[in-house]
Protein backbone atom coordinates (compact mmCIF):
# COMPACT_ATOMS: atom_id res chain seq x y z
CA UNK A 1 0.00 0.00 0.00
CA UNK A 2 2.50 2.20 1.00
CA UNK A 3 4.44 1.87 -2.24
CA UNK A 4 1.43 2.87 -4.23
CA UNK A 5 1.00 5.74 -2.48
CA UNK A 6 4.59 6.48 -3.10
CA UNK A 7 3.67 6.27 -7.00
CA UNK A 8 0.85 8.18 -6.79
CA UNK A 9 2.06 10.97 -4.83
CA UNK A 10 5.04 11.00 -7.21
CA UNK A 11 2.65 11.57 -10.20
CA UNK A 12 0.92 14.30 -9.07
CA UNK A 13 4.35 16.00 -8.35
CA UNK A 14 5.27 15.48 -11.36
CA UNK A 15 1.86 17.24 -13.18
CA UNK A 16 1.82 19.85 -10.95
CA UNK A 17 5.55 20.94 -11.99
CA UNK A 18 4.48 20.48 -15.86
CA UNK A 19 1.61 23.16 -15.22
CA UNK A 20 4.14 25.49 -13.21
CA UNK A 21 6.67 25.54 -16.25
CA UNK A 22 4.15 25.80 -18.91
CA UNK A 23 2.41 28.88 -16.86
CA UNK A 24 5.71 30.38 -16.64
CA UNK A 25 6.88 30.25 -20.32
CA UNK A 26 3.42 31.84 -21.68
CA UNK A 27 3.62 34.25 -18.88
CA UNK A 28 7.47 35.12 -19.73
CA UNK A 29 8.87 38.14 -21.36
CA UNK A 30 10.90 36.74 -24.07
CA UNK A 31 7.84 34.79 -25.33
CA UNK A 32 5.73 38.20 -24.91
CA UNK A 33 8.17 39.88 -27.08
CA UNK A 34 8.08 37.17 -30.21
CA UNK A 35 4.39 37.52 -29.87
CA UNK A 36 4.39 41.14 -30.64
CA UNK A 37 7.05 40.88 -33.05
CA UNK A 38 4.50 38.62 -34.77
CA UNK A 39 1.52 40.96 -34.53
CA UNK A 40 3.69 43.69 -36.50
CA UNK A 41 5.92 44.97 -33.29
CA UNK A 42 3.09 45.87 -31.44
CA UNK A 43 2.99 46.12 -27.79
CA UNK A 44 0.55 44.29 -25.44
CA UNK A 45 -2.54 46.30 -24.75
CA UNK A 46 -2.38 48.80 -27.17
CA UNK A 47 -5.18 50.09 -29.06
CA UNK A 48 -4.52 48.28 -32.34
CA UNK A 49 -4.50 44.98 -30.25
CA UNK A 50 -7.73 45.90 -28.42
CA UNK A 51 -9.54 46.50 -31.99
CA UNK A 52 -8.28 43.39 -33.45
CA UNK A 53 -9.09 41.56 -30.35
CA UNK A 54 -12.86 43.18 -30.77
CA UNK A 55 -13.45 42.94 -34.69
CA UNK A 56 -10.52 40.14 -36.06
CA UNK A 57 -7.75 40.38 -38.18
CA UNK A 58 -8.70 43.58 -40.69
CA UNK A 59 -10.86 42.77 -44.10
CA UNK A 60 -8.35 44.30 -47.30
CA UNK A 61 -10.34 44.71 -50.78
CA UNK A 62 -10.33 42.66 -53.48
CA UNK A 63 -9.95 45.87 -56.16
CA UNK A 64 -10.68 49.60 -56.22
CA UNK A 65 -13.44 50.40 -58.74
CA UNK A 66 -15.51 52.98 -59.88
CA UNK A 67 -18.91 53.42 -59.38
CA UNK A 68 -21.74 54.22 -61.98
CA UNK A 69 -25.41 54.37 -62.00
CA UNK A 70 -27.96 53.26 -64.57
CA UNK A 71 -29.67 55.74 -67.40
CA UNK A 72 -32.76 56.54 -68.47
CA UNK A 73 -32.37 57.36 -71.97
CA UNK A 74 -34.44 57.17 -75.44
CA UNK A 75 -33.40 54.17 -77.35
CA UNK A 76 -34.48 54.24 -81.22
CA UNK A 77 -37.07 51.77 -81.88
CA UNK A 78 -35.89 49.93 -85.10
CA UNK A 79 -37.38 47.86 -87.42
CA UNK A 80 -35.11 44.76 -88.83
CA UNK A 81 -36.24 43.64 -92.24
CA UNK A 82 -34.57 41.47 -94.79
CA UNK A 83 -34.97 41.69 -98.70
CA UNK A 84 -33.13 41.49 -101.86
CA UNK A 85 -32.09 44.21 -104.57
CA UNK A 86 -33.73 44.29 -107.91
CA UNK A 87 -33.71 46.59 -111.13
CA UNK A 88 -36.75 49.38 -110.52
CA UNK A 89 -38.05 48.48 -113.63
CA UNK A 90 -36.75 46.14 -116.34
CA UNK A 91 -36.84 46.72 -120.26
CA UNK A 92 -36.69 43.49 -123.18
CA UNK A 93 -35.55 45.00 -126.17
CA UNK A 94 -35.91 42.16 -128.84
CA UNK A 95 -36.87 42.79 -132.61
CA UNK A 96 -39.72 43.40 -134.51
CA UNK A 97 -38.74 42.35 -137.73
CA UNK A 98 -38.14 38.21 -138.66
CA UNK A 99 -36.29 36.38 -140.92
CA UNK A 100 -33.39 38.64 -140.95
CA UNK A 101 -29.82 37.80 -139.92
CA UNK A 102 -28.03 39.76 -137.07
CA UNK A 103 -24.81 41.62 -138.80
CA UNK A 104 -23.42 43.49 -136.04
CA UNK A 105 -23.80 43.49 -132.43
CA UNK A 106 -23.21 47.26 -130.56
CA UNK A 107 -23.57 47.01 -127.13
CA UNK A 108 -22.84 44.40 -124.09
CA UNK A 109 -23.74 43.95 -120.63
CA UNK A 110 -23.09 46.54 -118.46
CA UNK A 111 -22.92 49.06 -120.84
CA UNK A 112 -24.83 52.69 -120.08
CA UNK A 113 -26.68 53.27 -123.39
CA UNK A 114 -29.32 56.19 -124.06
CA UNK A 115 -32.95 56.12 -125.75
CA UNK A 116 -32.76 55.48 -129.31
CA UNK A 117 -28.86 54.80 -129.08
CA UNK A 118 -28.50 51.51 -132.08
CA UNK A 119 -27.59 47.78 -130.25
CA UNK A 120 -27.62 45.59 -133.15
CA UNK A 121 -28.01 46.17 -136.90
CA UNK A 122 -29.71 42.95 -138.82
CA UNK A 123 -28.48 42.54 -142.48
CA UNK A 124 -31.26 44.58 -144.45
CA UNK A 125 -30.47 43.80 -148.18
CA UNK A 126 -33.61 42.28 -149.16
CA UNK A 127 -35.67 45.01 -146.94
CA UNK A 128 -33.86 47.61 -148.96
CA UNK A 129 -34.76 46.03 -152.56
CA UNK A 130 -38.16 45.93 -151.20
CA UNK A 131 -38.03 49.19 -150.49
CA UNK A 132 -36.95 50.15 -153.89
CA UNK A 133 -39.92 48.40 -155.69
CA UNK A 134 -42.43 49.57 -153.95
CA UNK A 135 -40.97 53.04 -154.89
CA UNK A 136 -40.88 51.95 -158.43
CA UNK A 137 -44.98 50.91 -157.72
CA UNK A 138 -45.48 54.86 -156.56
CA UNK A 139 -44.19 55.81 -159.60
CA UNK A 140 -46.03 53.49 -161.81
CA UNK A 141 -49.81 54.27 -159.74
CA UNK A 142 -48.73 57.93 -159.91
CA UNK A 143 -48.19 57.89 -163.84
CA UNK A 144 -51.66 55.37 -164.06
CA UNK A 145 -53.34 58.20 -162.01
CA UNK A 146 -52.21 61.29 -164.13
CA UNK A 147 -54.30 59.68 -167.11
CA UNK A 148 -57.17 58.77 -165.56
CA UNK A 149 -57.61 61.83 -164.67
CA UNK A 150 -56.74 63.51 -167.53
CA UNK A 151 -59.59 61.82 -169.26
CA UNK A 152 -61.87 62.11 -166.49
CA UNK A 153 -60.93 65.87 -167.02
CA UNK A 154 -62.00 65.60 -170.80
CA UNK A 155 -65.29 63.57 -170.23
CA UNK A 156 -66.77 66.13 -167.79
CA UNK A 157 -65.64 68.87 -170.51
CA UNK A 158 -67.55 67.40 -173.12
CA UNK A 159 -70.61 65.57 -170.61
CA UNK A 160 -73.25 68.01 -172.36
CA UNK A 161 -71.73 67.85 -175.53
CA UNK A 162 -73.30 64.14 -176.14
CA UNK A 163 -69.87 63.15 -177.74
CA UNK A 164 -69.59 60.44 -175.11
CA UNK A 165 -72.29 58.53 -173.48
CA UNK A 166 -73.27 58.63 -169.85
CA UNK A 167 -71.74 54.98 -169.10
CA UNK A 168 -68.17 56.17 -170.79
CA UNK A 169 -67.82 59.30 -169.25
CA UNK A 170 -69.28 57.12 -166.00
CA UNK A 171 -66.29 54.54 -166.92
CA UNK A 172 -63.47 57.07 -166.98
CA UNK A 173 -64.49 58.84 -163.73
CA UNK A 174 -64.56 55.43 -161.99
CA UNK A 175 -60.62 55.25 -163.51
CA UNK A 176 -59.87 57.94 -161.60
CA UNK A 177 -60.92 57.01 -158.74
CA UNK A 178 -59.28 53.53 -159.08
CA UNK A 179 -55.76 54.76 -160.05
CA UNK A 180 -56.08 57.28 -157.18
CA UNK A 181 -57.10 54.14 -154.69
CA UNK A 182 -54.24 52.29 -155.88
CA UNK A 183 -51.61 55.26 -155.16
CA UNK A 184 -52.84 55.74 -151.93
CA UNK A 185 -52.00 51.88 -151.77
CA UNK A 186 -48.69 52.33 -153.23
CA UNK A 187 -47.80 55.11 -150.97
CA UNK A 188 -48.81 52.97 -147.91
CA UNK A 189 -47.19 50.00 -148.55
CA UNK A 190 -44.35 52.28 -149.18
CA UNK A 191 -44.08 53.45 -145.77
CA UNK A 192 -44.31 50.03 -144.27
CA UNK A 193 -41.08 49.43 -146.23
CA UNK A 194 -39.00 52.46 -144.91
CA UNK A 195 -40.98 51.21 -141.44
CA UNK A 196 -39.43 47.70 -142.07
CA UNK A 197 -35.97 49.30 -143.24
CA UNK A 198 -35.95 51.18 -139.64
CA UNK A 199 -36.61 48.19 -137.72
CA UNK A 200 -33.74 46.55 -139.22
CA UNK A 201 -32.08 48.91 -136.55
CA UNK A 202 -32.26 47.55 -132.83
CA UNK A 203 -32.34 50.50 -130.57
CA UNK A 204 -32.86 50.99 -126.81
CA UNK A 205 -36.26 51.98 -125.76
CA UNK A 206 -34.78 54.08 -122.73
CA UNK A 207 -31.57 55.51 -121.29
CA UNK A 208 -30.25 52.47 -118.45
CA UNK A 209 -27.77 49.54 -118.33
CA UNK A 210 -27.83 46.81 -120.06
CA UNK A 211 -27.78 43.79 -117.59
CA UNK A 212 -27.83 40.58 -119.42
CA UNK A 213 -27.68 40.02 -123.35
CA UNK A 214 -29.07 37.49 -125.93
CA UNK A 215 -27.88 38.91 -129.43
CA UNK A 216 -25.05 36.70 -131.39
CA UNK A 217 -23.66 37.46 -134.26
CA UNK A 218 -24.86 35.75 -137.05
CA UNK A 219 -28.33 34.73 -135.86
CA UNK A 220 -31.76 34.87 -137.60
CA UNK A 221 -34.29 36.73 -135.62
CA UNK A 222 -37.55 36.23 -134.87
CA UNK A 223 -39.81 39.42 -134.41
CA UNK A 224 -40.74 39.09 -130.52
CA UNK A 225 -37.23 37.36 -129.79
CA UNK A 226 -35.14 38.98 -126.74
CA UNK A 227 -31.47 40.43 -128.14
CA UNK A 228 -31.15 42.47 -124.47
CA UNK A 229 -32.38 42.78 -121.01
CA UNK A 230 -31.99 47.07 -119.73
CA UNK A 231 -32.24 47.69 -116.18
CA UNK A 232 -34.24 51.39 -116.78
CA UNK A 233 -31.87 54.74 -116.42
CA UNK A 234 -30.12 52.73 -113.83
CA UNK A 235 -32.46 52.75 -111.14
CA UNK A 236 -32.69 49.72 -108.86
CA UNK A 237 -34.39 49.32 -105.54
CA UNK A 238 -34.63 46.85 -102.41
CA UNK A 239 -37.75 44.59 -101.26
CA UNK A 240 -38.00 43.86 -98.21
CA UNK A 241 -40.44 41.59 -96.59
CA UNK A 242 -42.60 42.52 -93.39
CA UNK A 243 -44.89 41.21 -91.64
CA UNK A 244 -48.85 42.77 -91.07
CA UNK A 245 -48.05 44.27 -87.85
CA UNK A 246 -44.74 45.75 -89.16
CA UNK A 247 -46.44 46.95 -92.43
CA UNK A 248 -48.30 49.19 -89.85
CA UNK A 249 -45.45 50.89 -88.77
CA UNK A 250 -44.28 51.43 -92.66
CA UNK A 251 -45.30 54.69 -94.54
CA UNK A 252 -43.92 56.03 -97.72
CA UNK A 253 -40.72 58.60 -97.20
CA UNK A 254 -39.17 56.70 -94.18
CA UNK A 255 -35.35 56.58 -94.31
CA UNK A 256 -34.44 52.75 -94.37
CA UNK A 257 -30.13 52.00 -93.86
CA UNK A 258 -28.67 49.06 -95.63
CA UNK A 259 -25.97 47.06 -94.79
CA UNK A 260 -23.91 46.18 -97.10
CA UNK A 261 -21.15 43.91 -97.32
CA UNK A 262 -17.84 44.58 -96.24
CA UNK A 263 -19.06 46.66 -93.56
CA UNK A 264 -20.86 49.45 -95.90
CA UNK A 265 -24.13 50.97 -95.48
CA UNK A 266 -26.22 52.47 -98.02
CA UNK A 267 -29.55 54.65 -96.68
CA UNK A 268 -32.54 54.40 -99.17
CA UNK A 269 -36.34 55.65 -98.74
CA UNK A 270 -39.39 53.82 -98.56
CA UNK A 271 -41.19 54.80 -102.03
CA UNK A 272 -44.50 52.75 -101.67
CA UNK A 273 -45.66 49.02 -99.60
CA UNK A 274 -47.32 46.84 -101.52
CA UNK A 275 -51.42 46.49 -100.88
CA UNK A 276 -51.79 42.98 -100.87
CA UNK A 277 -49.90 40.12 -99.06
CA UNK A 278 -48.61 36.98 -100.35
CA UNK A 279 -50.70 34.30 -99.42
CA UNK A 280 -48.03 31.62 -98.90
CA UNK A 281 -45.58 33.88 -96.61
CA UNK A 282 -48.15 35.82 -95.34
CA UNK A 283 -45.82 39.08 -96.26
CA UNK A 284 -45.76 41.92 -97.80
CA UNK A 285 -42.97 43.83 -99.98
CA UNK A 286 -41.85 47.13 -98.87
CA UNK A 287 -40.52 48.92 -101.87
CA UNK A 288 -37.22 51.23 -101.23
CA UNK A 289 -35.38 53.54 -103.83
CA UNK A 290 -31.74 53.45 -103.18
CA UNK A 291 -28.67 55.62 -105.19
CA UNK A 292 -27.53 53.93 -108.61
CA UNK A 293 -24.40 52.26 -108.49
CA UNK A 294 -24.63 51.89 -104.96
CA UNK A 295 -25.11 47.76 -105.06
CA UNK A 296 -25.65 45.02 -107.53
CA UNK A 297 -29.03 43.77 -108.03
CA UNK A 298 -29.75 40.44 -106.72
CA UNK A 299 -27.83 41.62 -103.29
CA UNK A 300 -29.38 39.36 -100.27
CA UNK A 301 -29.09 42.15 -97.37
CA UNK A 302 -30.72 43.50 -93.89
CA UNK A 303 -32.72 47.00 -93.77
CA UNK A 304 -33.21 48.67 -90.64
CA UNK A 305 -36.15 51.39 -90.25
CA UNK A 306 -36.16 53.78 -87.30
CA UNK A 307 -39.67 53.72 -85.99
CA UNK A 308 -39.40 56.10 -82.97
CA UNK A 309 -38.09 56.38 -79.82
CA UNK A 310 -38.67 54.11 -76.32
CA UNK A 311 -37.54 55.14 -73.18
CA UNK A 312 -34.92 52.40 -71.48
CA UNK A 313 -32.58 51.89 -69.18
CA UNK A 314 -28.47 52.14 -70.17
CA UNK A 315 -24.97 51.47 -68.84
CA UNK A 316 -21.75 51.78 -70.12
CA UNK A 317 -20.44 48.45 -72.21
CA UNK A 318 -17.75 48.03 -69.34
CA UNK A 319 -20.01 47.59 -66.74
CA UNK A 320 -21.30 44.01 -68.08
CA UNK A 321 -19.40 41.24 -67.85
CA UNK A 322 -20.00 37.89 -69.67
CA UNK A 323 -19.47 34.52 -68.45
CA UNK A 324 -20.42 31.55 -69.71
CA UNK A 325 -22.78 33.15 -72.44
CA UNK A 326 -24.41 35.02 -69.75
CA UNK A 327 -24.66 38.55 -69.17
CA UNK A 328 -23.46 39.69 -65.15
CA UNK A 329 -23.40 43.22 -63.53
CA UNK A 330 -21.72 43.59 -60.15
CA UNK A 331 -23.87 45.64 -57.98
CA UNK A 332 -22.90 47.33 -54.73
CA UNK A 333 -24.13 47.14 -51.40
CA UNK A 334 -23.13 49.86 -48.78
CA UNK A 335 -20.34 51.02 -47.53
CA UNK A 336 -19.07 49.21 -44.08
CA UNK A 337 -17.02 51.25 -41.49
CA UNK A 338 -13.96 51.11 -42.95
CA UNK A 339 -15.32 52.51 -46.39
CA UNK A 340 -15.60 48.80 -48.33
CA UNK A 341 -18.07 47.45 -49.77
CA UNK A 342 -19.27 43.88 -50.66
CA UNK A 343 -20.08 43.29 -54.12
CA UNK A 344 -23.23 41.32 -55.74
CA UNK A 345 -23.55 39.32 -59.13
CA UNK A 346 -25.94 40.07 -61.04
CA UNK A 347 -27.12 38.48 -64.43
CA UNK A 348 -28.76 40.99 -66.63
CA UNK A 349 -30.60 40.81 -69.95
CA UNK A 350 -28.93 43.05 -72.37
CA UNK A 351 -30.45 44.39 -75.71
CA UNK A 352 -29.44 47.17 -78.46
CA UNK A 353 -25.73 48.96 -78.25
CA UNK A 354 -25.55 52.41 -79.50
CA UNK A 355 -22.08 53.71 -79.03
CA UNK A 356 -20.21 53.27 -75.40
CA UNK A 357 -23.72 52.06 -74.08
CA UNK A 358 -25.78 49.15 -73.94
CA UNK A 359 -29.61 48.44 -72.70
CA UNK A 360 -30.28 46.50 -69.98
CA UNK A 361 -33.26 44.99 -70.14
CA UNK A 362 -33.77 43.24 -66.71
CA UNK A 363 -31.35 42.26 -63.63
CA UNK A 364 -31.09 45.20 -61.81
CA UNK A 365 -32.89 48.80 -60.55
CA UNK A 366 -32.25 52.32 -62.16
CA UNK A 367 -31.24 53.44 -58.74
CA UNK A 368 -28.70 50.90 -58.07
CA UNK A 369 -24.68 51.37 -57.87
CA UNK A 370 -22.75 48.92 -60.07
CA UNK A 371 -19.18 48.42 -60.79
CA UNK A 372 -18.01 50.44 -63.70
CA UNK A 373 -15.14 48.13 -64.71
CA UNK A 374 -13.07 45.33 -63.73
CA UNK A 375 -16.15 42.84 -63.80
CA UNK A 376 -13.56 39.88 -64.98
CA UNK A 377 -11.40 40.11 -61.94
CA UNK A 378 -14.53 39.79 -59.74
CA UNK A 379 -16.57 37.09 -57.94
CA UNK A 380 -19.53 37.50 -56.00
CA UNK A 381 -19.08 38.70 -52.51
CA UNK A 382 -15.85 40.40 -52.87
CA UNK A 383 -14.84 43.34 -51.00
CA UNK A 384 -13.91 46.52 -53.30
CA UNK A 385 -13.06 49.87 -52.21
CA UNK A 386 -14.77 52.64 -54.20
CA UNK A 387 -12.43 55.39 -55.44
CA UNK A 388 -14.81 57.37 -57.87
CA UNK A 389 -18.21 57.68 -58.82
CA UNK A 390 -19.35 58.43 -62.45
CA UNK A 391 -22.55 60.11 -63.82
CA UNK A 392 -25.16 58.16 -64.92
CA UNK A 393 -24.97 55.70 -68.01
CA UNK A 394 -21.10 57.61 -68.16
Amino acid sequence: MANKLTKKTKFLIISALLVGISVWFWQHPLHQAELAEKRGNRQPGSTADNQQAEHGQATKAALSVELTRPAIVQWPMTLVLNGSIYPWQEALVSAEIAGLRIQQVLSDVGAQVSKGQSLVLLADDTVKADLQKQLATVEKDKAALAEAKSNADRAREIKDSGALSAQKINEYMIAEQTARANLALSEAELENQKIRLRQTKVVAPDDGVISSRSANLGNVVSAGTELFRLVRQGRIEWRGEVNADQQTALHAGQAVRLNLSGGKAVTGKVRLISPTVDSNTRNALVYVDIPKDSAKPGMYVQGQVDIGQQQGMAVPLGAVTYRDGFAYVFELTAADAQGLRKVIQRKVQTGRTRGEQIELLSGVTAEASLVLSGGAFLNDGDTVKVITTTKRGA
